[in-house]
């Protein structure tokens, strides 16, 4: 048996606090990550990964003008060599250098299959191929050999690897970077070449420049699938404080499709380029889901009619349809419009930074002037030794007879050199450079050779000493490496800078819509985005039971309107207000959202059922579009309070002056346990009555007052209201006066009546009284509503029917009698929902 090993008495283990040695660990993993992975370099744009395969691919040699050589053999160099990971990680970053639809001047130019814009997979590693890209061999690698950066030991020291690649262009604002590390991340966009030397020489002139004229050189990101940014706060916010929204949209354009036999002419919706990494069959997709779902009306097909040429989306729609509110819907339903959150963070001195678009750019131009100094020492240097040699060997031309005679009678070579040196005065180089000349060179075109070479080499060391003295000489140098660079590698902008007033609705020269405007430059080219100003106006709201909301005209008597709507849908809701006024929208996550109600597309003889709510919302608000709890008007938010109540039956009073000042992105009203959602809202004031029901058909009455219901804030969870069994849920929740009657449906299709004054008054966080007998053991209670007489509801189905009923028709009963059948129910079909259909 192996003796166990006593590290206590050897004084090997040291005793460290637990709290200690974590935050010590934590701190070194998370700066790891930082420097080692995720963010890039603010002078060469890279991160470590994308560096190594750079500097590998030149140490093999897979230049430009080289054929190409299989990924596989460019990946297992650079894991063996500089970047002990995982092969897939280094072939991934590889990818993305070669692929043209994410990098704006791609780094390696690839053989093969590298993906696409929809998001298909590359080939395996064994099947692709590629080298170096011309800009990145010449404007990347090319001072590599000249002592240029510092090199330092791999990960075995048995290779040497550069800490910076000697750039020559800003590659962290051409391609950009996007990077996740611990605690911060980065997301730098693409930018256009030509634009962004242009700033660099303007601020080689003028270090003062001001943003103004910085931003005009400069005016926006480049992305290298186009699209069209809508101008606004976005860019300008990015570029001085490092940290923007850049909103992004694709290209549409309207053509008119040719009629067939038996149709008509019909306008067609052509999307030629999508925003910056939106999948383009995922977007299609999407599209198609909302058409499918009722979200999204008017088109009457979509098809993908892409190739090498380029995309070429078309959406076909319907007559009558107006093609402006199809490309609005498209923009707050889809990827079709985006927002590129900007963060301008990199590693300046080993150290993570937010930087301003100013600030990169001179941190790269200190860079560059510091690699031009190293490049031009080198060269100096090297010259002079050169100079140096070429010297001796004129001298030693000039008196061939003397060193002859050295020669013959030195014994050997150490003698022969030890009387150079002394004889003719040469220093030892000198001294090596004459014995190791071959005979050819005392040839008179060789001397003429060394005297040409030795005029050269002076010219150069003076033009070298001249731009290492001279400041101003050395940014000029930098300047022509610039311009010479833009030359070759720029190209013209392929993102659009727009107005915010203007939508990129293009037509065809064949197409005449109404509503075009001319301009300058394009008569009939684009639609305009936003309405002109007017004055507020009277408005009525009318909401649907599927979601759809109806701006009408008020009338002094208005029958109810329901021409239009599905045979599934009808009025549930209506307001009267004014086109200034916001409407408010809450969800199950406990979020609500204003929306402005002239905002809301009026209903014409073309949109008769409206238009889905959910698509007035924000891109991350319409991920709950089964789950809007309540839509309100904020009338007296100084007097009036609303109850919040959740499916596990917690409960908050909330004062209405939470909801004034909103912005379009939302606020969260109540905080909710990851399993737990908002179900149920009432308007109350102190003094009602609360009643809520749970699905075990058991009742509880509370007053609302401070005692049994606080006033809260928004950051607050609420409180239990109502204790729960094992396997119930919360399904009703009314406010109620002395007079008012409760509805009680089960979802076998059984109800009942019953006066709201036969409930006694209770605490909240009771058990409630149970009011409700079910026939069956396997029925629940599925839904309480106040009982208006003279009013209709409507019962909802798992089968999605929809059967609406008078209330008067159902009986009203005491508080321990079962409820009689109003429905006859399929088999497996159960009723989930009551809606009260007001108007």
């Amino acid at each position: 048996m192996a003796k166990q090993l006593n590290l206590l008495s050897t004084g090997q283990v040291i005793t460290t606090a637990l709290h200690t040695e974590m935050q010590r660990s934590y701190l070194e993993y998370a700066m790891s990550v930082i420097v080692g992975r995720a963010l890039p370099d603010v002078r060469d744009g890279l991160k470590p990964v994308h560096r190594r395969i750079l500097y590998a691919m030149h140490e093999l040699g897979l230049v430009p003008d080289r054929p190409y050589r299989k990924c596989a053999r460019v990946v297992g160099d650079v894991l063996g060599k500089y970047h002990p990971h995982g092969d897939q990680a280094v072939y991934d970053a590889l990818v993305r250098l070669v692929q043209e639809f994410s990098s704006r001047y791609p780094l390696l130019a690839g053989h093969g299959n590298f993906g696409s814009v929809d998001n298909d997979p590359p080939a395996a590693m064994r099947y692709t191929e590629t080298r170096l890209s011309p800009i990145s061999h010449e404007g990347m690698l090319a001072e590599i050999g000249e002592e240029t950066v510092e090199f330092i030991g791999n990960f075995d020291n048995s290779q040497q690897e550069p800490t910076v690649l000697p750039a020559q262009l800003p590659f962290l604002l051409l391609n950009g970077c996007a990077g996740i590390a611990v605690g911060m991340a980065t997301n730098i966009p693409p930018h256009n070449l030509g634009e962004i030397v242009d700033g660099l020489i303007a601020l080689i002139d003028n270090p003062e420049l001001t943003d103004e004229k910085l931003f005009e050189l400069i005016p926006g990101p480049d992305f290298p699938t186009g699209g069209e940014i809508v101008s606004g706060t976005g860019i300008r916010e990015a570029y001085t404080t490092g940290k923007g929204g850049i909103v992004l949209r694709g290209v549409a354009n309207l053509e008119e499709i040719p009629a067939t036999r038996g149709s008509k002419r019909r306008t067609a919706i052509i999307i030629t380029e999508l925003p910056y990494q939106v999948n383009k069959a995922g977007w299609i997709e999407k599209v198609a889901d909302l058409v499918n779902q009722g979200r999204l009306q008017g088109i009457s097909d979509l098809r993908d009619e892409s190739d090498r040429e380029g995309m070429r989306v078309v959406i076909e729609l319907k007559r009558d349809t107006s093609p402006q509110e199809i490309l609005q819907h498209l923009y707050h339903q889809t990827a079709l419009q985006t927002t590129f959150g900007a963060i301008l963070l990199a590693l300046v001195d080993g150290q993570p930074r937010q930087l301003s678009l100013r600030q990169i750019l001179q941190e790269f131009l200190s860079y560059r002037e510091q690699t031009l100094n190293r490049r031009y020492n080198y060269e100096l240097e090297k010259a002079e030794n050169r100079v140096n040699l070429v010297s001796g060997l004129l001298k030693a031309l000039s008196n061939l007879d003397q060193v002859i005679e050295i020669l013959r009678q030195a014994a050997d070579g150490s003698t022969a050199k030890i009387n150079l040196c002394s004889r003719l005065d040469l220093s030892e180089g000198q001294a090596d450079g004459i014995l190791s000349m071959p005979l050819r060179r005392l040839t008179s075109l060789e001397q003429q050779n060394l005297q040409q070479e030795f005029a050269q080499l002076t010219e150069q060391i003076t033009l070298l000493r001249k731009l290492l003295d001279d400041r101003r000489e050395l940014l000029k140098a930098l300047k022509k490496d610039l311009r010479s660079l833009k030359r070759k590698y720029s190209d013209s902008r392929r993102t659009k800078l727009m107005p915010t007033s203007e939508t990129p609705v293009k037509e065809d020269k064949e197409t005449r819509g109404q509503g075009a405007v001319e301009d300058e430059d394009n008569p009939k080219s684009q639609i305009p985005n936003l309405k002109p100003e007017q004055p507020p106006e009277e408005a009525a709201l009318e909401f649907t039971q599927r979601g759809y909301v109806r701006r009408i005209q008020p009338t002094a008597k208005k029958p109810k309107t329901e021409n239009g709507l599905h045979e599934n849908d009808f009025i549930i809701q209506t307001e009267l207000t004014d086109t200034e006024k916001d409407l408010l929208i809450l969800n199950s996550s406990g979020k609500v959202y204003p929306v402005r109600v002239g905002d809301i597309p009026a209903t014409t003889g073309r949109s008769p059922r409206g238009t889905p709510l959910i698509t007035m919302l924000t891109t991350t608000a319409q991920g709950h579009v089964e789950s809007v709890v309540s839509r309100f008007l904020l009338e007296n938010p100084e007097t009036d309070q609303m109850v919040l109540l959740t499916k596990q039956g917690r409960i908050k009073r909330l004062s209405m002056g939470e909801f004034t000042n909103l912005t379009r992105r939302g606020i969260t009203i109540l905080k909710l346990k990851d399993d737990d959602e908002l179900s149920f809202t009432q308007f109350t004031t102190t003094g009602q009555h609360l009643i809520l029901a749970s699905s075990g058909g058991r009742l509880l009455r509370f007053a609302v007052n401070d005692e049994q219901l606080p006033v809260m804030g928004r950051a607050a969870m609420g409180l239990q209201a109502f204790r729960l069994l094992k396997n119930q849920q919360m399904v009703g929740c009314v406010a109620v006066g002395k007079d008012d009657q409760l509805l009680l449906v089960t979802q076998e299709g059984s109800a009942k009546r019953m006066p709201a004054n036969q409930l006694k008054a209770a605490n909240r966080g009771d058990l409630g009284t149970q009011s409700l007998k079910f026939a069956n053991k396997t029925d629940n209670l599925a839904a309480m509503v106040r009982a208006t007489p003279g009013t209709e509801v409507a019962l909802l189905t798992n089968k999605e029917r929809v059967v609406r009923i008078p209330v008067d028709t159902v009986p009203i009963l005491g508080r321990d009698v079962k409820g009689e059948s109003i429905l006859q129910l399929s088999r497996d079909e159960k009723i989930i929902s009551v809606v009260e259909v007001r108007v």
